[in-house]
């Protein structure tokens, strides 16, 4: 018997390797932004408002490609699609080059948006296979492995790229003051060029993790075959889904969500740098948010739900939120900075907390919530827009460094209606059925 329990887990674990490998893809890609957009600020001397165009090209493809990547997955299957999903990345990944050797901020920006692209198909895809990688009763441990490779790549991910990118940049900008027009050209392409060999690296990964997924013992099931198990619902079905105030109030939340969790990972360093801090230093900043995140993802494996129930975790995680919020915007220098990254802590419960709560009780309408709340990824093109938009208005009026400080207010209410959607939000329309 003890051999038959062997063998079953051995053949689990070449595929958990391998979904394990996608959600740190995932992890790494997404939080290399927060170190793209001083680099680019630099190399292609853009203003903070222009640099901030890097989140909303990447997070903008969630909003428009969710609704079509679930229509993919029906024709493709999740394996598949997991497939598709990771050519298309490195398709993304490849138009850097042209990007970097022409210097045309478009360009970047096209292939972050088919980066994104990808990313929205394969996150669509790889879930799934967490559930069925195994026994049910185990599938929340196979979701903590999964959290834990994602953040820790996010952590990884702007030490390794900084290192390569923002290497020895500090007071670039008054050493290309002091060259000739010919100089100044030739040190902008020296920069933009430091990006090209590490996105060729980073295709061909993407493409070997396609060929692996290609050929590898993954079940090549339907998208649609696991929204039919456990899926028993606690409202009555209705005739649209959005005739569900609680799925709507939760796309808000979500869209709310990540919009703050983005501006608290991927501003992080150029906040850091309009301060006055170097970007030698600031560049590790958005590891600091990572990491407080990764605290914050342990400590709720370990006390969701056998201590603390999730709506009650998103009520204390979205008080910090205001907390820490306040703190970064009524403190100054390297304080200021660390109740920032101490948001990557307040966020770690929300993702986990906000999706159940939203999708449970939508019956025949599952999928389509699913999708919804895809499309609500898209605040973390919306929010950063804002903040830059409002403190590049507000430098007008007062210092640049404090009028992105003040810019920071926008998060407060954003972590306020997080809090409304926990306590209340969450129930309105959510009439549990007798039968």
């Amino acid at each position: 018997m003890s051999s038959v329990t062997s063998s079953k887990k051995n053949s689990y674990l070449i595929p958990i390797l391998i979904i394990g490998s996608l959600f740190f893809i995932f992890g790494f890609v997404t939080w290399l932004n927060g170190t793209l957009i001083p680099y680019l600020q630099l190399a292609l001397q853009l203003t903070t408002a222009q640099a901030i165009w890097v989140t909303f090209a990447f997070y903008i493809s969630y909003a428009v490609m969710a609704f079509p990547s679930s229509f993919v997955l029906k024709k493709t299957g999740l394996k598949s699609g997991m497939v598709l999903g990771l050519l298309v990345m490195a398709a993304g990944t490849l138009i850097f080059i042209p990007a970097a050797q022409t210097r045309l901020y478009w360009i970047f920006l096209t292939g972050l948006f088919i980066i994104g692209t990808g990313l929205a198909l394969l996150q669509t895809a790889s879930n799934p296979y967490v559930t069925i990688l195994g026994p049910i009763e185990s599938a929340a441990k196979r979701m903590s492995i999964m959290g834990i490779c994602n953040k820790g790549a996010g952590a990884l991910a702007p030490l390794v790229m900084g290192a390569i990118m923002l290497k020895n940049v500090d007071g670039f900008n008054e050493k290309l003051a002091l060259m000739t027009p010919v100089q100044q050209n030739e040190a902008l392409d020296a920069l933009a060029s430091r990006v090209i060999v590490p996105y060729i690296i980073m295709a061909l990964v993407l493409i070997g993790l396609a060929v692996a997924i290609k050929f590898s013992n993954l079940p090549d099931i339907n998208a649609e075959e696991e929204n039919e198990k456990d899926n028993q619902p606690i409202t009555k079905d209705r005739a649209h889904w959005w005739n569900y105030p609680f799925l709507l109030l939760g796309f808000l939340a979500i869209f709310l969500y990540v919009g703050a969790e983005v501006m608290a990972g991927d501003i992080i360093q150029i906040y850091g740098d309009s301060i006055g801090i170097p970007l030698s230093v600031a560049r590790h900043f958005t590891s600091y948010t990572m990491i407080a995140m990764l605290i914050g993802y342990l400590l709720s494996i370990l006390l969701i739900p056998k201590y603390l129930k999730q709506d009650n975790a998103l009520k204390i995680s979205a008080v910090l939120g205001v907390i820490f919020s306040l703190g970064a915007i009524f403190t100054q220098g390297y304080t200021s900075v660390l109740f920032i990254a101490l948001l990557g802590f307040a966020n770690a419960a929300m993702w986990p907390a906000i999706w159940p709560l939203a999708i449970d009780g939508l019956g025949k309408h599952l999928q389509t919530g699913s999708a919804l709340l895809i499309i609500g990824i898209g605040g973390g093109a919306i929010l950063p827009k804002l903040w830059a938009l409002w403190g590049e208005n507000m430098s007008h009026r007062m210092e640049e460094a404090q009028a992105y400080q003040q810019a920071f207010w926008i998060l407060v209410p954003c972590y306020l209606f997080i809090l409304f959607f926990a306590a209340y939000g969450h129930t309105i329309g959510k009439n549990r059925s007798k039968s």
